[in-house]
C-alpha cells in the first residue's frame, strides 16, 4: 500500500471521478496520511465493504468460524483517562469549544485475527488493511447520489438497549440532546461549504446495533443538500472540505483539535479518519471508528465518545470502554472471556 499526502489523493479523486473511474481512498484524522486505489475490486492491499454491497476480497471461508467469541481488554484506569477529561474539561470552561471527542486506545486479546474479523463481520461498513487495522463502523460519513444529492449522518447519543426504557432515556437525555445538536449543527455548515438547500430530513431517530456482547442504541440525524450536475469532477474538494469529520471531533474544528491533542498526547492515525468509495457514478463514505489497529503483533482498539461541559467523568470512561466489542450477531460468547477483564 502506498500512502500518500492528502493534497495528492483530493487530486486523484477529482480526476478519476471526472472520468467516472471507481476507487477506494481513505485518509487519517490529522490529514497527513491517505491512499487511493483505483479499480479497487482488483487490489489485493485493501478490502472494503459498503451497504449493500458484498465485501471485496477475502474469501469468507478462510475466516475462523469459531464457536467462542471472546475479547479482553485492559483498559488505562480511571485515573489516566480523568488527566485527559481534565484537560478537555479546562479547554471546555475557557471557551475554546462546546463539544470535544476524546478517545482511547486499549490493548486487548480477541479470539480472531484481523482478517477473521473482517471476514466474519455484518457491520455496514468495513475496511481492511492486512496487517494494519480493521474497522467495522457503523457511520455513514458522506453519501452522494447519481443525480447530486449529498447527505451526512452524525451519530452521537450511545446506551445499552438493556437498560429500562432505554430509548426514552436516550432520548429525553439532556446532555446528549445537546451533543446531537451541537453535531448536528457543525455538519449542516459543513455540508453548506458545496451544496445548496441545505436541511435536517430527519432528526434523532434511532439506529440498533447488535455486537457479540450486546445489542445498544444509537442516536443519529440526516442532513441533505444539492450539488451541482457535474460535482464527480470536484469529489476530492467536496470530501475533503468536510473534514475531519465533525462527530469525531468536535466544536469549532480548528480549537477542539488543538485540545484534543493536548489531551491523547498521540496521533490517532487512521482511527477517526475517512474512507470512501466512488463506483463511478455514487459515492459512499463512513467514519473509521469501531476500530482495532495491530502493532508489533498487539492489537488495540479505539474507542472514545463526545464530552460538553455537563458530561461526568465517570459516564465517559465507561461509555469508551462500553464500545469495545467484536461484531458478530451470530456468535456466543465463550463463558468468562467476553467483555472487559
Amino acid at each position: 500500500m502506498e500512502f500518500l499526502e492528502p493534497e495528492k489523493v483530493k487530486q486523484a479523486m477529482n480526476h478519476l471521478g471526472g472520468q467516472g473511474r471507481p476507487f477506494v481512498f481513505a485518509v487519517d484524522f490529522e490529514m497527513t496520511s491517505a491512499f487511493i486505489v483505483a479499480e479497487p475490486e482488483k487490489s489485493r492491499e485493501v478490502f472494503f465493504r459498503m451497504p449493500g454491497q458484498s465485501r471485496t476480497g477475502l474469501d469468507l471461508g478462510q475466516a475462523d468460524q469459531s464457536s467462542q467469541v471472546w475479547i479482553k481488554a485492559n483498559p488505562e484506569s480511571l485515573e489516566v483517562y480523568a488527566k485527559k477529561f481534565e484537560v478537555v474539561q479546562r479547554g471546555l470552561a475557557r471557551g475554546d469549544a462546546y463539544l470535544v471527542n476524546l478517545t482511547i486506545k486499549t490493548p486487548i486479546e480477541c479470539s480472531h485475527s484481523l482478517e477473521g474479523i473482517y471476514g466474519l463481520s455484518d457491520s455496514p461498513y468495513l475496511l481492511y488493511l492486512p496487517e494494519r487495522f480493521v474497522s467495522f463502523s457503523p457511520e455513514t460519513f458522506v453519501k452522494i447520489t447519481a443525480d447530486g444529492i449529498i447527505s451526512t449522518y452524525p451519530m452521537k447519543g450511545t446506551i445499552d438497549a438493556k437498560v429500562p426504557e432505554a430509548e426514552q432515556v436516550i432520548m429525553d437525555d439532556y446532555k446528549e440532546t445537546a451533543e446531537h445538536a451541537t453535531v448536528v449543527d457543525l455538519l449542516r455548515n459543513d455540508l453548506s461549504l458545496s451544496a445548496t438547500r441545505v436541511r435536517v430530513k430527519r432528526y434523532r431517530y434511532i439506529d440498533r446495533l447488535k455486537t457479540s456482547q450486546r445489542e445498544i442504541l444509537q442516536v443519529s440525524s440526516e442532513i441533505v443538500g444539492q450539488l451541482g450536475e457535474k460535482f464527480s469532477q470536484n469529489l476530492g474538494d467536496i470530501v475533503f472540505k468536510t473534514l475531519p469529520a465533525g462527530s469525531v471531533s468536535g466544536a469549532p474544528k480548528e480549537s477542539t483539535l488543538d485540545i484534543i491533542r493536548r489531551a491523547e498526547e498521540g496521533p490517532r492515525g487512521y482511527y477517526a479518519g475517512v474512507f470512501g468509495y466512488f463506483d463511478g457514478r455514487a459515492f459512499d463514505s463512513a467514519v473509521l471508528i469501531r476500530f482495532i489497529e495491530q502493532e508489533n503483533g498487539q492489537k488495540y482498539f479505539r474507542s472514545g465518545g463526545g464530552i460538553t461541559a455537563l458530561s461526568g467523568l465517570e459516564d465517559e470512561y465507561k461509555e469508551a470502554l462500553e464500545k469495545i466489542y467484536l461484531p458478530f450477531r451470530s456468535k456466543k460468547a465463550a463463558p468468562n472471556q467476553a467483555g472487559l477483564v
